[in-house]
């Protein structure tokens, strides 16, 4: 028998464990879709992500975070979105060490990126220890943080249509249910759109290439609308890549590659504090003080840096499953810890890996279609939400600087030290340059946690 604490004013319940299991399916199927997502759209790209070792440091992430917070946090770790942006532009960059790199060594050097990503998640949980959430905050208000996230979403745009086009119809379908799922839907429907979009299209696509039915590749070439000879050649069983290929999944470093990756954490963090304030609002117990937000903050960093060090992407904090807390008021951290078995479980089979990536790419860029403008749109609303006063000049200037370093610099700025080049990409040159503005231009009245006037609000979900 298991106590499971709810939120405030309810009494506790009692668990059994075979409803334990099945609450904790509820939680993997509200992380699934998101989190296998990642990889199939970064393999897109062209980076050969493993889905097998996306799975397995989900899971083993959210173990470890768990561990990091005292056992008390219900929150569960899965990729994330924030961090595509930064493998799309791994995967084109060309100039320097990687004008003849292959995709499998680019993604390392990505991963490696992502590790120092993670270990900036740690020195920010330092200063928050040291200095408290406010004066941290201070020098990231909304007008930065929104602006970056808005620039996120639209670098990816073009990869959305260019594999929306290879079958527009299926691409429409993939679409469509996601939205229907997210308007219309109640309950459980609501919180899984991505999964119902990509289970939905996925049946619609099967029917479809029974009766002939095709798609076009990127070089203009009809194809079948799907190919299963990977599933069917895949072992049932098997180790995932960093395990078969130790020596060949550990992450790279590389101070241009690192310059693509580490910024992206400013959004991301601020997701983890927005998601923080999200569960411990929903539980009616205050996570950011008992055990701390340094505590969440580590242990999303380690699991994030972790990850990436054996070739698997960044985690974050996932909303879908704080969803599920809300709808089945269960709150128990142990349910939660048994989805992320599952995912581990799950993470051991090849067959179901290539299963996923039977995935024909229209259904990849119906879903991006819709997941890369609610990136942008987030930003959005994160300004919006925060009345972000936009009258003041300062203000202006800032974000101005911001997106249009972020779509200006359409390749980059590459500076030669020595023997070796040193890239700043788009999203870093912005990142950096709204920071150091927000910094040296007065009338910074931003403070963490106030009621929205003006520029100062308490940071909504990124």
């Amino acid at each position: 028998m298991n106590e499971n604490k709810s939120g405030a004013g309810q009494a506790p319940r009692t668990l059994e464990l075979p409803e334990m299991m099945v609450l904790g399916l509820q939680h993997l199927f509200a992380m699934f879709g998101a989190t296998v997502l990642v990889p199939i759209l970064v393999q897109g790209y062209g980076l050969p992500l493993s889905i097998q070792t996306t799975l397995f440091f989900a899971g083993v992430g959210t173990l470890f975070f768990h561990v990091c917070t005292k056992l008390k946090v219900p929150a569960f770790l899965g990729s994330s979105f924030a961090f595509l942006g930064g493998f799309y532009t791994m995967a084109n960059m060309t100039t320097g060490i990687y004008a003849d790199m292959d995709a499998a060594e680019k993604l390392q050097y990505a991963c490696g990126g992502i590790v120092v990503a993670g270990l900036l998640y740690v020195a920010l949980a330092g200063i928050v220890k040291a200095v408290g959430i406010m004066k941290v905050m201070h020098y990231l208000p909304p007008v930065v943080t929104g602006p970056i996230i808005i620039l996120i979403g639209l670098n990816l745009a073009p990869s959305a249509v260019n594999n929306a086009k290879t079958c527009w119809w299926l691409a429409l379908v993939a679409m469509g249910i996601i939205i229907v799922a997210n308007i219309w839907g109640k309950g459980m429907i609501k919180i899984i759109p991505i999964l119902l979009g990509v289970l939905g299209s996925y049946a619609v696509a099967v029917i479809a290439n029974a009766f002939g039915a095709t798609a076009v590749s990127a070089s203009g070439d009809v194809t079948p609308l799907m190919d299963f000879s990977s599933v069917l050649s895949a072992n049932a069983i098997g180790l995932q890549p960093f395990v078969t290929n130790f020596s060949g999944s550990v992450a790279k470093f590389d101070l241009s590659a690192i310059l693509v990756m580490a910024p992206i954490a400013i959004a991301s963090m601020m997701e983890h504090i927005g998601d923080m304030s999200a569960i411990s609002a929903t539980v009616g117990e205050n996570f950011i003080t008992d055990p701390g937000l340094h505590r969440t903050l580590i242990g999303d960093g380690i699991a994030t840096s972790l990850a990436g060090f054996f070739g698997g992407p960044s985690n974050t904090t996932y909303g879908e499953n704080t969803g599920v807390l809300v709808l089945s008021k269960v709150y128990d951290p142990r349910v939660i810890r048994l989805a992320a078995l599952y995912a581990i479980i799950l993470s051991f089979s090849p067959a179901f890996a290539a299963l996923v990536n039977s995935l024909p790419a229209a259904i990849v860029g119906g879903i991006s279609f819709i997941l890369y403008g609610m990136i942008s749109a987030i930003g959005i609303r994160n300004i919006v939400e925060n009345r972000v006063d936009f009258t003041n000049s300062r203000n202006l200037i800032i974000a101005a600087v911001i997106l249009v370093s972020g779509l200006g610099f359409t390749d980059g700025l590459t500076f030669q030290i020595g023997g070796a080049s040193l890239t700043f990409t788009s999203l870093s040159i912005a990142a950096i340059a709204g920071i150091a503005l927000n910094a040296v231009l007065p009338g910074n009245n931003f403070h963490y946690g106030s009621s929205a006037t003006d520029d100062t609000a308490s940071l909504g979900k990124y």
